[in-house]
């Protein structure tokens, strides 16, 4: 019998040093850039420049520094998942159990680095750690929907070196190269009765590491110190994992493959308006070409399992307050639509949701800053299917998070 067996989020996603939560953003997209930019739902983030971390949205926004700048963090994100109304059938014995779940949520850290070296008026480089994707989930050992529950563990990071040109008083051009590590575990368990009949642990098993290399082109064009736009585009690449992957019904037990994750590019526009000496507001329209994942594939193994994702959207919008020399404040609010169109997944809930967003600047002098950030992201009730030739599930999935970052400036 030749059953394929759905989940999603899987394998490797692209860019930070941890593990990242899989609910940050649609599809597996990670927001953990910035402690500054989660304070104000990423708004306009893409040009402000206030620290070394705007060369993760948009390399050309570093023609904003006249020395170096170097700024380290981290953003905790935890989850609050569930699954209602849930029922699980098992085809070979024809009966329904209970498959609700409350306890899928967990929380994990994100850090991110950014240093910045202005070489002259004209030229300035940097590097940086961060991530734009990742994904982790895990229901319980008995969770009654087995094959569509399972364990998803992906660490992942991405390293980049970006440069800017400012070709006029007004423009400034940037580009960068990115070199994407990703490593996963994940196992789909088999249901008591298939696991008897057919002697088998598990349905999918799948243990596997790569890389893959990216680049982004950035411009930014000042209308005065006050105004300002930018735009930056990110070639995502697809990941080549390497390790082993077991496949009930292609392979008979684990062996050596590759596993193929095709990521999508991502475009996004921001503006920054410095209104009056005390405050500013910015926003930002993100692109991110999901319809680019459309199936994930091993080698040797085969189609694990067909996606067929559509292109989302994130749309932001924030402001902030200059109190005074020490304190700055700020707030956002993005609507971020869902990656999951037709065919949506127990194991990944995906929904279009809302950030409600508040942070904080204290700089102790001249040369040093430390941010705080915090969201609530609140997801919808989505409504799920799905079936294989053994089972089948229904149920309704909710998905919230909190999410605080921590962060500190500097520049020499």
């Amino acid at each position: 019998m030749n059953v394929s067996f759905p989940y999603k989020r899987t394998l490797i996603a692209s860019a930070l040093a941890l593990s990242a939560v899989h609910i940050h953003a649609a599809g597996f997209q990670l927001n953990a850039q910035s402690a500054t930019g989660l304070g104000r739902a990423f708004a306009g983030d893409a040009v402000i420049g206030d620290n070394a971390s705007v060369i993760a949205r948009n390399p050309a926004a570093m023609s904003l520094f006249d020395r170096p700048a170097l700024s380290v963090g981290f953003e905790t994100i935890t989850t609050d998942i569930e699954v209602k109304n849930g029922s699980y059938t098992n085809n070979l014995t024809s009966s329904s159990s209970d498959a609700n779940s409350d306890s899928i949520g967990s929380t994990s850290i994100a850090p991110n680095f950014y240093y910045i070296r202005p070489v002259n008026d004209k030229f300035a480089w940097g590097v940086n750690a961060y991530s734009n994707f990742g994904t982790k989930t895990e229901f319980e050992d008995d969770y009654a929907g087995y094959e569509y529950g399972g364990k998803t563990d992906v660490v992942s990071a991405n390293f980049g070196l970006v440069g800017s040109y400012k070709a006029t008083d007004q423009l400034t051009l940037g580009a960068g190269i990115d070199a994407v590590y990703g490593k996963g575990t994940f196992t789909r368990p088999a249901n008591p009765t298939a696991s008897a009949l057919l002697s088998i642990d598990n349905l999918l098993e799948v243990e596997a590491d790569g890389w893959g290399f990216g680049y982004n082109l950035g411009l930014m064009f000042e209308l005065d110190q006050n105004n300002r736009f930018g735009f930056d585009y990110h070639f995502s690449p697809d990941i080549e994992a390497d390790g082993e992957v077991y496949r009930y019904g292609s392979t008979t037990a684990k062996q050596s493959d590759t596993v193929i994750m095709p990521l999508p590019d991502i475009a996004e526009f921001s503006g920054y308006h410095r209104i009056a000496p005390e405050y500013a507001v910015h926003y930002s329209i993100q692109f991110i070409r999901w319809s680019e994942f459309k199936t994930l594939e091993a080698k040797n193994a085969g189609t694990i399992n067909t996606y067929n994702w559509q292109d989302a959207m994130h749309y932001s919008i924030g402001g902030t307050y200059y109190m005074n020399d020490a304190w700055e404040l700020r707030a956002g609010y993005m609507y971020d639509t869902s990656a999951q169109d037709q065919k949506r997944s127990i194991s990944v809930p995906d929904s279009d949701r809302q950030w409600f967003s508040a942070g904080v600047t204290y700089k102790p002098d001249d040369v040093s800053s430390i941010d705080f950030g915090a969201t609530y992201l609140l997801g919808e009730d989505v409504d799920v299917a799905e079936n294989n030739a053994l089972s089948s599930i229904t149920g309704t999935t909710h998905a919230n998070a909190i999410l605080l970052g921590l962060q500190y400036s500097r520049s020499f």
